[in-house]
């Protein structure tokens, strides 16, 4: 399952905190979840992650590691081309 993450910071984040969500990243590929991308944005949310997980439980163990350094919202995201199967 595709998800796209919008994060919002709960405070400045040091390098030491980049590299422990870097880390928790890695550690999540042992559960079956794939980081696509992450990116740094401007506005409302500080960041977007990108991910394959093998479900909403997995997604959301991984999500819960981070909960001191950022709030999240998270949303399924489908392919064009599966979408357009589901068309009648």
């Amino acid at each position: 399952m595709l998800f796209v993450t919008l994060v919002r910071l709960r405070s400045k984040m040091s390098k030491a905190d980049l590299e422990r969500i870097k880390a928790g990243l890695k550690e999540a590929e042992k559960m079956g979840a794939k980081t696509l991308g992450m990116y740094f944005t401007l506005g409302r949310y500080d960041a977007v992650l990108v991910s394959d997980c093998p479900d909403e439980k997995v997604h959301m163990k991984i999500a819960m590691q981070f909960g001191d350094l950022a709030s999240s919202e998270s949303m399924v995201a489908v392919p064009v081309e599966e979408a357009e199967k589901l068309i009648e």
